[in-house]
């Protein structure tokens, strides 16, 4: 029997949570993604527990161990334990009475078994007690420890429940998947088959889902599956995935949105429904990757990131090699300042010619790579003028 000896699950507070729930008499497990990133060696951001007590009498039994407890998702079944400040997500066995391809009707249920069975890979339904015994329902060990990314029992049934299972496979794979194993032959031909169900999802969920999977160190891999699958076609027509590879070849850092930028693809903000940072950002770096303008002037208008982004996605594009000397470029453009202020000009240009003044200067100075002072830039403007 497999076991995990981690520092998270040995802390008092944790034994604390864990125990308050034992001891009144009903099963308690860290479960899911904690337990997969322990025997993965990843990061571990949050603990969640699953127990067979339902929700009101998991408040009752904290409240009177004096454990402050929030009703985080009580129609779900989840409330929220904070423990000097930690905050543990524990929720009752569930299963699955009715879905619709977005959401569940739930049932609180008194087994493990049939909580496991509800949810979507086998490695997201491993269960640790307190002592650190891992619980495996479903077969989803031996998955993990060869990284292989597998719904539990039949993949079409699972991805009607919730069609946005489709892209979480992509996105498990690309996180947590081993790219010489491949991705599960009997799930991708799943995916492709219920490829329409996408479309009834909210913006939202499947923007958020496929952010997470560009930011993974190498989607590449998951992105081609999506893409030969008819998937990524569906989400966003006209995307393709030539340049991304591209990008991993440059050594790329993994930013979801200059992925985005060279994916492509009709109507992204609206499809994904990016945030109004995000769609700025992706909107600079489709103009920029595409245009003449020079690093230097880039990094100064826009900073350094979106300047290195520029630089990457230009030579992806192009497949070409990134230029000599580009990181100097950066640092040139990122760190100049225009020395020319409106008081430097005579009185005499105001309004509206003041403005255009200014940005005349500018530009040349900024044509000559920033090495201009401000006296030879009014002395050659004025004397032009």
């Amino acid at each position: 029997m497999k076991t995990l000896n981690a520092p998270w699950l040995s802390a008092p507070n944790t034994q604390r949570i864990l125990s308050t729930l034992t001891d009144a008499g009903f099963e308690a497990y860290v479960v899911g993604g904690t337990v997969r990133n322990i025997v993965l060696g990843a990061p571990v951001s949050d603990i969640d527990i699953s127990t067979s007590a339902r929700p009101d009498q998991v408040t009752a039994i904290f409240e009177a161990a004096g454990i402050k407890v929030v009703p985080t998702g009580i129609d779900h079944g989840t409330v929220t334990a904070v423990l000097d400040g930690e905050p543990f997500e524990i929720t009752t066995f569930r299963k699955d009475i009715e879905t619709d391809g977005r959401r569940a009707v739930i049932q609180f249920s008194d087994t493990m078994a049939e909580d496991a069975f509800r949810r979507d890979f086998t490695m997201n339904a491993l269960y640790c007690d307190a002592a650190g015994v891992i619980y495996d329902p479903v077969g989803g060990l031996p998955d993990l420890e060869r990284r292989y990314v597998r719904f539990i029992d039949d993949p079409d049934t699972r991805i009607r429940e919730d069609y946005l299972r489709i892209l979480r496979f992509f996105r498990f794979h690309a996180w947590y998947g081993d790219d010489a194993e491949g991705l599960d032959a009997e799930g991708l031909a799943a995916c492709a088959a219920h490829v329409d169900g996408l479309d009834g999802l909210s913006r939202e969920r499947v923007g958020a889902e496929f952010l997470k999977l560009l930011s993974a160190p190498h989607p590449e891999t998951a992105l081609g599956a999506m893409e030969q699958s008819g998937v990524l076609a569906r989400l966003l027509p006209g995307a393709g995935c030539k340049t991304v590879f591209a990008l991993s070849a440059l050594e790329a850092d993994p930013d979801p949105i200059m992925r985005l930028a060279a994916i492509g693809g009709e109507d992204v903000t609206e499809r994904l429904r990016l945030s109004k940072k995000q769609t700025a950002k992706l909107d600079l770096l489709r103009i920029a990757m595409g245009s003449s303008e020079t690093i230097e002037s880039l990094a100064y208008r826009h900073g350094g990131p979106i300047a290195t982004a520029a630089v990457y996605l230009r030579s992806a594009l192009f497949e070409t090699a990134l230029p000599e000397g580009w990181q100097s470029a950066v640092e040139r453009g990122s760190t100049a300042t225009f020395p020319v202020k409106a008081r430097d000009l005579p009185a005499s240009i105001e309004g509206p010619a003041l403005g255009r003044a200014l940005r005349e200067i500018e530009q040349r100075w900024i044509n000559a790579r920033f090495d201009v002072s401000k006296s030879e830039l009014l002395s050659d403007y004025l004397g032009d003028s």
